[in-house]
């Protein structure tokens, strides 16, 4: 049986699942299970560059969510530059101080030259996959310093996308002096992604009435800029495309569901419907990595929504099992395997909207306090209107 998920995950096997529920409670289930889910996922790594100001955290913040300078754990990696990872471990970001005038960047790419060629030994969650060179749009002027320095960091084989920052527009469009120092960049052909510029306005000015543009592009280019291996990694790291995550989410539903039905050939008797347990903390975990939840917020948000549900054991299991159409009519009240798939489906696809709730900021934020009770009923309300289906 093919488990392998259309996110490009490593397909499941029943060892992944093959907790012991007596030995562990679920809380350290899933933890357990979130743990081994973000190794599989990895980390995806972004190469940051450009002068002091350009709005190189602001593009950063906007795309992946979260204020990593602050939040992040930064350590050095050369003498010029920080690594920032996300506390979820899905992101990492390589921040080099501002390319200004009088510093050397000849050290700055030795010194990257050199962390490049000690990490390509290292598996791919360890390498960096992607580099962005920002430019402020209010500057005009890409300097031949900057040229030359993008044209070395392309060299080392790092996909280099230029992006401009602070892109003003009114609706569609973008001022002239803008374009032409567009063109003006674009004239040098240097050797960056798609031999164009990504033009982008991280943060929408209400005073000025200019709306955030150019995100999505960038995501997506970032996408096809980066290696293969790392697009799951990527799918969690990124915190605007929702229809990206969801499809991974529900990747990971359909691999859990192949496992229900599995569990479900032999009918299992209803007293005994914890043992479908261990295979929906494992999709659960899989979604909340998906959806860039670190692992003390993703353990909260699934004792809360199920309110137990999956720590209780049979009760509380059997208890939302007579919700799905069918449950309670099988002969002798054993579990089908199409009982089983249903139900470990409703309670994904429940959980991905808690889980979307969280990363969109209807409930609360991912670094914001949580309101157990709200989680509740929203999982709930949406087990319900699926279950009904």
């Amino acid at each position: 049986m093919d488990l392998s998920s259309s996110s490009g995950h490593d397909p499941w096997t029943e060892d992944d699942v093959a907790f012991d529920m007596a030995g562990d409670s679920v809380k350290e289930a899933f933890e357990k299970a979130w743990r081994a889910e973000g190794e599989k996922v990895g980390r995806f790594n972004l190469a940051i560059f450009g002068k002091t100001g350009v709005g190189k955290s602001t593009l950063v913040n906007a795309i992946f969510g979260t204020d990593i300078a602050e939040t992040g754990v930064g350590r050095p990696v050369t003498a010029h530059t920080t690594l920032h990872v996300r506390e979820d471990e899905r992101l990492g970001v390589y921040d080099t101080r501002g390319l200004e005038v009088g510093v050397d960047t000849r050290a700055v790419l030795h010194d990257l030259e050199d962390h490049l060629r000690a990490t390509r030994k290292k598996p791919i969650g360890e390498q960096i996959h992607v580099a962005w060179y920002c430019v402020r749009a209010g500057d005009r002027r890409f300097e031949d310093t900057e040229a030359k320095f993008v044209e070395a960091l392309r060299a080392t084989g790092l996909p280099v996308m230029l992006v401009l920052t602070q892109v003003s527009k009114r609706g569609d469009e973008v001022r002239p002096d803008t374009l032409e120092f567009v063109k003006a960049i674009e004239e040098r052909d240097l050797p960056i992604f798609e031999r164009r510029a990504f033009l982008t306005m991280a943060r929408a000015e209400d005073f000025d009435g200019l709306a955030a543009h150019g995100l999505q592009e960038l995501l997506d280019a970032t996408y096809l800029a980066a290696p293969p291996a790392v697009a799951a990694a990527l799918d969690a790291a990124q915190q605007i495309d929702m229809a990206r995550k969801r499809k991974a989410a529900r990747g990971a539903i359909a691999a859990a569901a192949s496992l229900a039905t599995a569990a479900g050939a032999t009918p299992i008797p209803f007293a005994d419907a914890a043992v479908l347990v261990p295979i929906q903390v494992t999709m659960m975990a899989r979604i909340a990595v998906v959806y860039g939840i670190p692992v003390g917020r993703a353990t909260f948000l699934t004792l809360a929504a199920t309110a137990g549900a999956t720590a209780a054991g049979r009760g509380a299991v059997t208890g939302l099992l007579k919700l799905i159409p069918g449950a309670g009519t099988v002969v002798g009240g054993a579990i089908s395997a199409a009982v089983a798939a249903t139900f470990t489906t409703t309670m994904g696809e429940a959980w991905i909207r808690v889980c979307e709730g969280l990363a969109t900021g209807k409930l609360g934020g991912i670094d914001k306090a949580l309101d157990g009770e709200a989680v509740r009923k929203l999982f709930l309300d949406e087990f319900l209107k699926r279950a009904k289906k």
